[in-house]
């Protein structure tokens, strides 16, 4: 069997990365941070241009009609260049669940999202608070045993600060007007669904986050000098990276095989991504503290590079599911009677 990504899903990441690299710079997320909304509409337009709002939208709605498997090697490069804009979102979360839900709401505002004239969001009961809700076009929100969906003119939000500056959280108070689109087993599975597939989003960030912070670290290190040489050259020094390869190494296989289980709408999805952002938001959290460790008192500094990424890695790991979130959902399902365990059944 061949588990490898095909050519034409390598070239599009490629593609996709040259794009971000060039455009996505920290000076850009920096000036980003100093804007009224915290986000940079011209950068969406170019997102929009480039038909990546649309990636997952059926063709029937403008779209490519491209699945979880295609968009998780983007969402790694997303997570590179720690993108603030809600691609990773819209593309795995929000335009899934519209499609699941259909009818009229699909039909509206699947078309606009694919053309980057609508953002939508999802907030569940799980995060508490909402990514993006204050440029949100529709918020599509867990309300008990029910999802109902908002226009801005319907909700009251409230801003919450986080670690990372480039996430605006919102609380968000809906009024009674706002129109209920499922309710009972039906939004519990579309919830269950939309869970997935945002921590899988954030499984597939973490991994290129941790990713860009190695490439920063090699990079410091092999121009700081201590002792009439590159410090990069200590061995002490490349233990520590080596042992962050080592964790990012091992986390993708289960980020890329989730993505299938999710693509393919497999019973044990939802084990499998657990699994996924369990392992990738360690190899992230450990390439932060490692790679702070060889950046010395650089690495706490606002000025240096490095915090950008650390912070979103920190952010990621505690939202779509906690680490004790995802370790309870793997423990019930390896440890429920009758559990068919072993390789190629469990992980």
């Amino acid at each position: 069997m061949d588990f490898t990504f095909s050519e034409d899903q390598l070239l599009f990441q490629e593609s996709v990365k040259d794009f971000l690299t060039n455009e996505v710079t920290p000076e850009r997320i920096r000036a980003s941070w100093e804007s009224d909304d915290g986000r940079d509409s011209a950068l969406w337009n170019q997102l929009a241009e480039m038909g990546l709002t649309g990636l997952t939208v059926p063709e029937a709605h403008g779209g490519l009609g491209m699945s979880e498997l295609d968009f998780v090697l983007l969402a790694q490069e997303c997570g590179y260049v720690a993108l603030p804009e809600p691609l990773v979102h819209t593309a795995m979360v929000a335009v899934p669940l519209l499609c699941q839900i259909g009818g009229e709401l699909a039909d509206l505002w699947l078309p606009k999202i694919a053309a980057g004239e609508a953002k939508v969001v999802v907030g569940l009961e799980q995060n508490l608070l909402v990514e993006d809700a204050h440029v949100a076009d529709l918020l599509l929100l867990q309300r008990g045993d029910s999802i109902v969906a908002a226009t801005p003119g319907q909700v009251e939000l409230r801003h919450n600060e986080s670690v990372d500056p480039s996430r605006k959280l919102y609380a968000v108070e809906v009024s009674d007007s706002a129109t209920v689109v499922a309710e009972g087993e039906q939004a519990q599975a579309l919830v269950t669904g939309a869970l997935d597939r945002g921590a899988l989003g954030c499984a597939a960030q973490a991994l290129g986050l941790a990713q860009r912070m190695v490439d920063i670290s090699v990079q410091y290190t092999s121009e700081r000098q201590q002792f009439g040489q590159a410090i990069g050259a200590f061995q002490a020094v490349k233990h520590h990276m080596a042992n962050v390869a080592v964790s990012l190494e091992y986390a993708r296989a289960p980020v890329h095989r989730a993505a299938y289980s999710v693509a393919a709408g497999e019973p044990i999805a939802s084990h499998a991504v657990s699994h996924a952002k369990l392992v990738a938001c360690d190899a992230a959290k450990l390439a932060a503290k490692n790679c702070i460790q060889v950046h010395g008192a650089m690495g706490y500094t606002w000025e240096v590079d490095l915090h950008i990424f650390m912070k979103k890695a920190w952010a990621l790991a505690n939202t779509w599911g906690d680490a004790g979130f995802h370790k309870t959902r793997i423990g019930e399902h390896i440890f429920a009677e009758g559990a068919v365990l072993g390789a190629g059944a469990t992980f």
